[in-house]
């Protein structure tokens, strides 16, 4: 099962117009930071400075908090701090693992997945850290959870059929619906703004890629077409009309950015290290 993937397709022509909006991911560089930049690469800061590793960072609706994953405390937990790094707060305490947050629409909760009671299921609390409620209840292992658009869906990674592949569900986890089948990993899903797409990350065609389907799992497409490792947790721009994504084409690993039918393609970060896992601000 994948679940704290730091992993991570050919050259088009550069976007046209720049789109709005910053970027954060992580990087990796020697210890996992919180960052942010612009969306041409620029005014690159970090947010956090702590020895131990910090990822997965997940923009907030009103794009003035972040949430990511820390093992500062001993225990992978997950915090939330303002837009500028300051009061970074820890939502969590467990001595299991929590991660994978993400925001519902309105900003109000924080879904997540934990192993807490003895196997990875998606939880939900509200955005202070209180309420915290496992929704899924499964023998396997549930993690990747984001929240459709409409907030009436979750989409999540699962291996409950023997693999990993992408589901989705409603809110109260009924009508639980896989959407791939495929002997290969999928994870990773994220929705479109309009919520009539899913993109995630695949290794079906012999190294991990970025590919779109439709919200019900039709049209299958590889955005992406590359020897080395795309995708890491691709997300899309306010508008639906770019992704950013994560690879190891060039020297490191850094964040690109294509068009949403996956030419454009255009490295944005040139890390000395590793950054990976970027999340688009929706402002």
């Amino acid at each position: 099962m994948v679940l704290l993937v730091l992993t991570l397709a050919a050259c088009g022509n550069e976007p046209a117009t720049t789109p709005a909006g910053r970027i954060t991911f992580a990087s990796i560089d020697p210890y996992g930071e919180i960052c942010v930049m612009d969306v041409d690469g620029a005014g690159k800061s970090c947010l956090t400075d702590d020895p131990a590793i910090d990822q997965s960072p997940a923009w907030s609706p009103d794009s003035k908090r972040i949430a990511f994953v820390s093992e500062r405390d001993g225990n992978v937990e997950i915090y939330v701090m303002n837009v500028d790094g300051s009061d970074q707060t820890r939502l969590t305490n467990s001595p299991a693992t929590d991660a994978d947050p993400t925001w519902s629409p309105d900003g109000k909760k924080i879904t997540f997945a934990s192993n807490r009671d003895g196997n990875f299921e998606i939880y939900v609390m509200n955005a202070d850290g209180s309420g915290q409620t496992r929704i899924t209840n499964n023998p396997a292992s549930d993690v990747h959870p984001a929240w459709s658009p409409d907030s009436k869906k979750i989409a999540l990674t699962s291996d409950r059929d023997g693999n990993d592949e992408i589901y989705v569900m409603n809110l109260d986890s009924s009508n639980q619906t896989r959407l791939t089948n495929d002997p290969a990993t999928d994870f990773f899903p994220a929705w479109s703004p309009n919520g009539k797409k899913i993109a995630f990350a695949s290794n079906r065609d012999g190294n991990y890629e970025v590919y779109v389907m439709n919200a019900d799992g039709s049209a299958l497409t590889n955005l992406t077409n590359n020897p080395a490792s795309e995708g890491g947790r691709p997300a899309w721009s306010p508008d639906g009309k770019r992704i950013a994504f994560s690879s190891d084409r060039d020297v490191g690993i850094d964040i690109y950015l294509m068009n949403a039918d996956g030419s454009g393609q255009t490295r944005l970060s040139t890390a000395p290290g590793w950054a990976v896992q970027p999340d688009w601000s929706r402002r």
